[in-house]
C-alpha cells in the first residue's frame, strides 16, 4: 500500500516525530534548548545536514551499495555521508556565524553521532522509499525535529521565569518538559 505525501509530511512531524515518539537525538535536544537562539540555530543545522544527508545516502544505497553487492556497509557509508555534511556545516557557521557556532559548541560536532539523522537515513532505505518519499520523508522528519527542539526551548526559557521547586530544578524540570511535550505529540497518533 503506497502512502501518500500529505499522510508522510503530517506522519514525519506529528505522528512519528523522530525526537518525541521514538526518541532519536535526545543529546544535542537537551543540551541546545536552553536559549532560543541556540535552538532555531541547531533545528536549521539538523534540518540542512537531515536532508542532505537523507538524499544522498538514499543515492549510495541504491546506486553503489546494492549494485555492487555491498550492502552490509551501509551503516559506515552512512556515517561518513553524515560526517562530511556536518564538517561542511561546521566550517560554514565558524566563518558567516560565529556567534551561533560558539553558541551550539560541542553540540554541532554531535550531529554528526546523532542517532536521528542516522535513524532518518535507515528508516528510508528500511521503508523501500523511492527517492522523492526520501527527499520528503528527510525534510519532514527534520521539520518535526526542530519543530519539538523550538518548542521546547520556548517552554524552557518559560521556566527559568518561574519558580520551581529545588529537586526540579535544571536536568529535571527539562525531562519533565520534555515528557509532557511528547505527551501531547502522542495525541496525533490517530491521524496516519
Amino acid at each position: 500500500m503506497e502512502i501518500g505525501y500529505f499522510e508522510l509530511i503530517i506522519s514525519c512531524i506529528f505522528v512519528n516525530n523522530i525526537l518525541l515518539a521514538q526518541f532519536l537525538g535526545n543529546c544535542p535536544f537537551l543540551g541546545t534548548s536552553k536559549k532560543m537562539e541556540t535552538a532555531v540555530g541547531m533545528a536549521m543545522a539538523v534540518v540542512f545536514v537531515l536532508v542532505l544527508s537523507g538524499t544522498i545516502t538514499w543515492v549510495v544505497y541504491n546506486f553503489i551499495l546494492v549494485p555492487f553487492d555491498l550492502v552490509y556497509l551501509r551503516t559506515i557509508s552512512f556515517i561518513l555521508v553524515i560526517a562530511a555534511l556536518v564538517q561542511f556545516v561546521e566550517m560554514f557557521l565558524k566563518k558567516s556565524i560565529p556567534a551561533l557556532y560558539a553558541g551550539l559548541g560541542i553540540f554541532l560536532p554531535l550531529i554528526t553521532t546523532n542517532c536521528a539523522v542516522l535513524g532518518v537515513c535507515v528508516l528510508n532505505i528500511d521503508k523501500e522509499m523511492n527517492f522523492l518519499q526520501s527527499l520528503v520523508a528527510s525534510a519532514t522528519y527534520a521539520m518535526g525535529y526542530g519543530l519539538a527542539l523550538i518548542l521546547f526551548a520556548g517552554l524552557r526559557e518559560r521556566i527559568l521565569l518561574a519558580r520551581v521547586p529545588k529537586p526540579l530544578q535544571d536536568t529535571s524540570i527539562g525531562l519533565v518538559t520534555a515528557g509532557m511535550i511528547a505527551l501531547a505529540f502522542f495525541a496525533f497518533q490517530g491521524m496516519v
